[in-house]
């Protein structure tokens, strides 16, 4: 028996939706993408969403509609993807790294605004907060932050669907819902909570960014009327700017519409799952994420000073635990920009004890009792 650190789930009604499609008159461009789009955009409570390849086209195409542009620099968080800060380096922009906080393992506020602070004013153009694990970044304090020293902010929610902070008012801020961010963006790898196979969204309540971004997914490309120069006729569109192929097939989109059916249920048994995971390690040296009622789950992650030897004993037993992430400043490509180990404590710190273990929606009881045993074998 092996049991991954995650898994897709693919239902009957999946491959029907999925099906219908093909015999459909449309494989890409087509209503399925609209019906994905307005669905999730319902889903996050936000005004706009678009559709795209995967969530690395995603941050590429923020981060031009945003106009990161040669030399300007933006912060983020080094305990994340590298996806997170190549889409600046894409723009030819600078990135730049500040620590996490060893509570929440999130880009913590404090560390970016001591860079903003001893920086000359407008040195820094953006940040970009990952909602890591699925624990939300608190974005009421970013935009605080951003406001004070003239920064954007986009938010990496890849992780978290369905996850919200609580704001000062004591209401539930979902995770994408353009409140406090210009722009947010999902994935929908296999992995995630919504599988498209490849797939990625940008949310966003700002109608210029979204009509952009309409246009950058398609190589710059338009035929609405109001924003041509020309018009030859029915058969007529004009590239206005330089853009790429990111557009999202209509299968791709239907296999996300027909996984978003069933989002609060998944998004609920992850829930249930880290709870039983909680119980289950409470007083032993295993340590465990922070508790947070908006966590959406996307990994569960715990901390171990023996990570490697409790890696390597959980596979003996086809448990394929993971890790997440090596530091980004940690790869090679990012230490030729003059980056190295000892930049961020907190952040390497948590990356030699953090350990991914198996959380997805069609785990079973029995599945996660066996990795609690095999973990508290090893303890």
């Amino acid at each position: 028996m092996a049991i991954p650190y995650g898994r897709q789930s693919i239902t009957e009604e999946d491959i029907i939706a999925v099906a219908e499609t093909l015999r459909s008159d449309y494989l890409t461009g087509g209503p399925r993408i609209a019906q994905f789009e307005e669905a999730f955009a319902r889903y996050i409570g936000v005004k706009y969403a678009v559709a795209v390849a995967n969530g690395t086209a995603a941050l590429h195409l923020c981060a031009m509609s945003l106009g990161v542009k040669p030399g300007q620099k933006v912060i983020t968080t080094p305990n994340t993807f590298a996806a997170t800060a190549n889409c600046v380096l894409y723009c030819g922009g600078e990135i730049e790294f500040a620590d996490i906080d060893p509570q929440t393992l999130l880009l913590d506020p404090n560390r970016v605004e001591e860079k903003l602070r001893h920086s000359p004013p407008g040195a820094y153009r953006g940040i970009i907060p990952v909602d890591f694990a699925g624990m939300p970044v608190n974005l009421e304090d970013f935009r605080t932050l951003a406001d004070k020293y003239g920064c954007w902010l986009l938010e990496d929610a890849c992780h978290a669907p369905g996850g919200y902070f609580t704001d000062r008012l004591g209401s539930p801020q979902f995770c994408g819902n353009g409140k406090f961010a210009e722009l947010a963006i999902f994935s929908f790898h296999p992995v995630k909570h919504i599988a498209c196979g490849e797939g990625g969204m940008i949310t966003t309540n700002d109608e210029a960014h979204y009509q952009r971004l309409l246009r950058l997914r398609t190589h710059g490309i338009t035929r609405e009327r109001d924003q041509m120069t020309e018009d030859h006729g029915g058969w007529y569109y004009e590239m206005l700017e330089l853009g790429y192929n990111y557009r999202l097939s209509d299968i791709h989109a239907a296999l996300g519409w027909s996984q978003l059916q069933r989002a609060d249920a998944g998004l609920a048994r992850r829930r249930a799952l880290a709870s039983r995971y909680d119980e289950a390690f409470a007083g032993t040296a295993v340590e465990t994420p922070m508790p947070h009622a908006g966590h959406a789950y996307h990994l569960y992650v715990v901390q171990t000073p023996h990570r490697k030897a409790l890696y390597e004993h959980l596979r003996s037993k086809g448990i394929y635990a993971q890790i997440h992430y090596i530091p980004v400043h940690y790869q090679p490509y990012y230490q030729q920009l003059g980056w190295k180990k000892g930049d961020f404590p907190h952040t390497e710190a948590y990356y030699e004890r953090c350990l991914s273990l198996p959380l997805y929606p069609t785990l079973t009881d029995d599945e996660q009792d066996f990795v609690v045993q095999c973990v508290r074998d090893f303890d």
